[in-house]
C-alpha cells in the first residue's frame, strides 16, 4: 500500500472533524444500531459491532450510549431501521470517491450525495465504476518501536506494516482486525485509529489547486448526516500539505 501520503491526508484533516465531535458520536451510534441489528447483540460473535463499538470507544461515546444503541438496533428497545448502500464519483483531478451511506430515508440521502457533489464540483458515477479499485482492508495507525510494532503485527496476522510519519500504518484482513489489535495492545503498542476500511491500491497525485477542491468535497460529503465514510483514492504530496497549510 501507498500509506505515507496517502494517511497523511487523513491527518491533514483530522483537526477540521474534531470539531464535528457531536456529529461523529451520531454517526458512531448509527454505526452501533445497524450492526447490532444485523448480526446480533453480542460483539464477540459479530465482528462488525466489535469494531462499531471500538470505534465508538476510540471516539469516547459513553459507554451508557453504546449500550442503549446495541439494544435498539436488536430490538430491546426501541429504535430505527437504517438502510445501508454506497454512492461512487468523481472528484477534481481524477479522484475516485466511494461514499457509504447509512440511512432512515434513502431519498433524502440520495438527494444531499447529489446536490454535494453539483455544488462541490464533483460528478457522480454509474454502480461497479469506482468500487473495483478499493478493497476491504483492516487498517491500524499506531505509534511505538519499529522491532515490537513489527513482530506484535506478525504476531497477529498482519499483511503489511509501513512507516508514516513516526507512526506505524498496518492493514490486514478486516475479519482479523480485533486479533491484530489485541496483539498490539498486549505488546504495549498505543493504537491512535482502528477500523475496517476501503483502500486503493492506486493514488492519483494532487497538485494545490485540485487537492483544495478535493478536500472541499470530501468535507462536504463527511458533513452530511446520512455518510458514514467517504473513502478516497488520492494523495497528497508533503510539499503540497505544506502549501495548504499556510
Amino acid at each position: 500500500m501507498s500509506g505515507h501520503s496517502k494517511w497523511a491526508n487523513i491527518k491533514h484533516r483530522k483537526g477540521r472533524q474534531d470539531a464535528k465531535r457531536g456529529k461523529l458520536f451520531a454517526k458512531l451510534i448509527k454505526g452501533i444500531e445497524a450492526a447490532s441489528r444485523v448480526g446480533g447483540p453480542d460483539p464477540d460473535g459479530n465482528p462488525s459491532l466489535a469494531t462499531a463499538i471500538q470505534n465508538a470507544k476510540d471516539a469516547s461515546v459513553p459507554r451508557d450510549n453504546i449500550e442503549r444503541a446495541v439494544a435498539r438496533g436488536s430490538g430491546d428497545a426501541e429504535g430505527v431501521e437504517y438502510e445501508e448502500f454506497w454512492y461512487e464519483g468523481y472528484a477534481s483531478g481524477g479522484v475516485a470517491l466511494y461514499v457509504h451511506i447509512l440511512t432512515d430515508n434513502r431519498n433524502r440521502a440520495a438527494a444531499e450525495v447529489r446536490s454535494t457533489f453539483t455544488k462541490n464540483g464533483g460528478n457522480l458515477g454509474e454502480p461497479g465504476s469506482v468500487a473495483y479499485l478499493f478493497e476491504q482492508k483492516g487498517y491500524l495507525l499506531v505509534t511505538g518501536d519499529e522491532d515490537t510494532v513489527m513482530m506484535a503485527a506478525i504476531d497477529g496476522g498482519a499483511d503489511d506494516v509501513e512507516e508514516a510519519d513516526e507512526q506505524w500504518e498496518i492493514t490486514c484482513p478486516p475479519g482479523d482486525l480485533g486479533v491484530v489489535r489485541s496483539a498490539l495492545e498486549e505488546a504495549g503498542v498505543s493504537i491512535d485509529q482502528g477500523d475496517v476500511t476501503q483502500i486503493a491500491a492506486i493514488s492519483v497525485p494532487l497538485n494545490a489547486v485540485n487537492a483544495a477542491k478535493v478536500l472541499r468535497l470530501v468535507d462536504a460529503l463527511e458533513d452530511l448526516d446520512d455518510v458514514q465514510a467517504v473513502h478516497a483514492n488520492f494523495d497528497i504530496p508533503d510539499d503540497v500539505i505544506a502549501e495548504l497549510e499556510d
